[in-house]
């Protein structure tokens, strides 16, 4: 019996984050898809927030553990995984600022920019789930490609500009989780920057099958849903 089970939903580039670095750090887990259970009453019994990727371990407190940066830095702490977070207070304050920047500034734009073409349920509060007319929402997601240039420049900028990695020669959980986002780019053909291209290639070689055997699962989805009708 495996030592974690994980939760997961192929197509999804926030658990794409998760299966890529339980491969790259050898962790002993098994993957259950939960593809249309995740809102199920065994599913929800487990952990309420009924999200995914959701990792399953007796010693956590409640026994499950949910969001991927989450569970990236709860096992690198629990294995002693110092190369994908480090221990040492500025380069981990680092790593965690490059993830936290994901998350509360990139990713609500990348969603409003890709989850429509993706056939993915927007938020609650967005333009996308409101009543406005099909013109206000392709206008919407067009402002939200948009602004993605700011801060994937700024990501640029303030991350690798002395450096392969965020986690310095090597990568990060912050790295395997900015690869992995950026892949949803592809479903609107978005125009990579130079860096970002080679910045993904990267963090790809680096990790090997540990990355292109996961992401395999999202490029055929992202794949699916450009294909002509």
């Amino acid at each position: 019996m495996a030592e974690y089970t994980l939760n997961i939903l192929k197509p999804s580039v926030n658990n794409l984050t998760v299966r890529i670095f339980v491969r790259a750090a050898g962790i002993d887990y098994e993957e259950v898809d939960v593809w249309g259970k995740s809102t199920g009453p065994e599913y929800t019994a487990k952990y309420p927030p009924h999200l995914t990727p959701s990792l399953e371990d007796s010693s956590l407190p409640r026994g499950t553990l949910g969001e991927s940066c989450a569970i990236m830095a709860y096992l690198c702490d629990k294995h002693g995984l110092d190369r994908f977070y480090p221990s040492d207070p500025a380069e981990r304050a680092v790593t965690n600022n490059a993830m936290f920047y994901l998350i509360g500034t990139f990713y609500p734009l990348l969603t409003r920019a890709t989850y429509p073409t993706l056939g993915f349920p927007q938020y609650a509060g967005e333009v996308g789930t409101s009543d406005a007319g099909d013109d206000m929402k392709a206008k919407a997601q067009k402002d939200a490609e948009a602004a993605l240039a700011d801060p994937l420049e700024a990501f640029h900028a303030y991350f690798l500009t002395d450096r392969p990695f965020v986690g310095g020669d090597s990568p990060s959980i912050a790295d395997i989780r900015w690869a992995a986002t950026l892949e949803f780019l592809r479903a609107i053909d978005y125009p990579f920057p130079e860096w970002a291209e080679a910045y993904m290639g990267r963090v790809e070689e680096a990790l090997g099958d540990a990355y292109s055997e996961p992401a395999a699962d999202v490029r055929g989805y992202v794949d699916s849903v450009k294909a002509p009708a």
